[in-house]
Formats: C-alpha cells, structure tokens, sequence
C-alpha cells in the first residue's frame, strides 16, 4: 500500500530520533492517523536497511495499531513470526478490543489467525469451526464448564499487566511428614518444565518437581522444604493457575499470551492424570479427570517473588502424588 509522503517522519528517521518517532506515533494515536502509524512502522522497519536501530519505534507502532486501531489496520501487523520485543504477543493484544466477527475477514490463514480466534474464546467468544482456523492448539472453540474464568493480560497503551489467579483462602501451616518415595514420571516433568520453559529459558527462574507414591504432602516434602503452608484449590482454580504460568514469560521470558497458556494447563493437567498417550483427549473426560484430582497451593513462607508457581496434586485412586515450585526471583 502506498501512504503519503511525511516530512516530520522523514527528518525524525534521517536523525534517528526515537524520542520524537515516539511523539509522533502519540499523535497518530490520539489523532487516530491509522495511515500515518502505518507509515511510522514501515519507515521505521525500514530504517534498520540503513543502519538506524529505529526496532523500537516500529514495534510500538504495531503494537499501538493492533491494540487501538479498527480491525482492518490491525490485522495489517498480524503476522505468524513472533513479535519479539512488544509487550505481548500480537495475536493476544489484538483479541482484547476485537472481536471475532470484526477481525476474522481481514486475517489470513495459518497459525496467527488460529491463535486469535483462541483468545477470543478466553474472552468468552463461541467461535463457529469454518474451517478456516488450523488445529494449532487441539482444544476447542468454546470454554468448557469445567473451566476456569482465566486469567487474561491487560494492555494499554504502554504498559501491560499480567496479574496472576487470586490465591483462595488463607494457607495454613501443616507439618510436613518424611519425603514420600520418588518415582518416574517423565511426562508430567517435561509437561511442566515445558510450560514454565520462558521463565528457566530466557530469564532466571527454576522449577523443582516432585512425584512419588504418598499424598501430597509427601511430595512436598520431597522437595526439601522444611515447613510449608497450604490451601486447597478446586480444579477450575488449579487450572487458572497452570494457564497463568504458562501464559507469562516469568520476569525476562517473551509472554506467550493465554491462549498458549490454556494449551499449557491442558497439557500438564492430561499428564497429571496419565492421559498424554490418548491426546487429544475428550475435552469432557478431561474434565472429569481432573476434578477426580485434589489440588492445592502451597509455599515454605519464601516471599512473593510475582512470578511464582506451587501447587501441588493427589491422586488418591492411584496413590500418587506431585508437587512443583518455579519461581523466577529477577
């Protein structure tokens, strides 16, 4: 698409002026200039052929449009190659203020347009399977009743919140028995290192998983803390949580958004009830599974770090248990 010549942006880019190339992308908003922003980025982008390092000005240019501007100038920014350096995963930010009917006719095939439509269902769309949308994520179109309220980001213009599920209830002290015998489950520790991979991969977090034969205190204890406090959680609240960890990027890691995120907590969630080999699964045996499972919070009285995930989970028809702790102290 052709866009009109701008003097302003082209002397801010001669000098690669980041300040003023952000002014003027204020203007463009405020003014809603959804031309202009278009020509911001794609000056800006272009600027790296010469040597300018203007990556922040297009990001944020793209980010503006997908957050703010009408469905047909943002999906413009919608591609399937990640958005590395904005605040959130573009397929994420776009589905806060469209929704599906307004995005769907300007988004091409493939997984970004996937992507969008399962951020729509996070934000309580039922989404019609035209068969325009790729089988990325292998979950359905709709939330189940079993599912939890997820937890979503909140984007503005420039800054964004990724707060973490409510912890229920005040946990209590219990005391912690000896360390039930660890056992192999090699499925749910890749599930679970997989879903907090951002936070160990790309930032300074590390997980400590446990599984053994005993209840779940004794897999608590497996890891080593000498006291703990607990509080149990329903399955909808245990899944919010394994949704939330695998949504965020922990304090450095590039937030994957909540649609990876939901995929993350099914994932590890099938795992815990020894169902990976059957994926996909019935999203209602799923269910039932996981409300078969007891599921509780917990912590050994560490600080809140912001990036944090203890649970733990029993399966008393097995006699089984897990527990893990990540947490990203950055």
């Amino acid at each position: 698409m052709n866009y009109p010549h701008d003097e302003q942006l082209d002397l801010l880019v001669s000098r690669a002026d980041l300040d003023g190339l952000v002014r003027l992308i204020d203007s463009a908003c405020d003014a809603k200039d959804w031309d202009r922003l278009a020509n911001i980025r794609n000056s800006s982008r272009a600027a790296v052929l010469t040597g300018r390092q203007l990556w922040p000005a297009a990001t944020l240019a793209e980010y503006r449009t997908a957050l703010l501007a009408p469905p047909e100038w943002a999906a413009r920014v919608i591609s399937d190659e990640a958005s590395q350096f904005s605040l959130g995963p573009l397929t994420e930010v776009i589905a806060q203020n469209h929704t599906w009917a307004e995005l769907s006719p300007f988004l091409a095939p493939g997984p970004a347009r996937a992507f969008i439509a399962h951020e729509r269902v996070l934000r309580g769309e039922v989404i019609d399977d035209d068969g325009t949308i790729d089988p990325v994520l292998d979950l359905p179109l709709f939330l189940e009743q079993w599912e939890p309220a997820y937890p979503l980001a909140v984007y503005k213009a420039n800054e964004a919140r990724f707060d973490p599920p409510p912890i229920p209830s005040t946990p209590i002290e219990v005391p912690l028995p000896p360390p039930g015998e660890l056992i192999g489950d090699p499925d749910t520790v890749e599930a679970f290192r997989e879903l907090v991979a951002p936070w160990t991969a790309h930032s300074n977090g590390r997980i400590e998983i446990a599984v053994v034969e005993g209840d779940h205190l004794e897999a608590i204890a497996a890891l080593g803390p000498a006291r703990a406090r607990i509080t149990a959680l329903t399955a909808p609240e245990a899944i919010a949580w394994l949704a939330w960890a695998g949504a965020v990027g922990g304090a450095h890691g590039r937030r994957r958004g909540a649609a990876a995120g939901r995929f993350g907590a099914w994932w590890a969630a099938a795992a815990i009830c020894g169902v990976i080999e059957e994926w996909p699964i019935a999203p209602a045996d799923l269910g039932d599974l996981v409300r078969s499972v007891q599921w509780f919070w917990w912590d050994a009285y560490e600080p809140a770090t912001g990036w944090q995930l203890q649970l733990a989970a029993c399966d008393p028809a097995e006699g089984l248990s897990w527990a893990v702790s990540a947490q990203d102290l950055s």
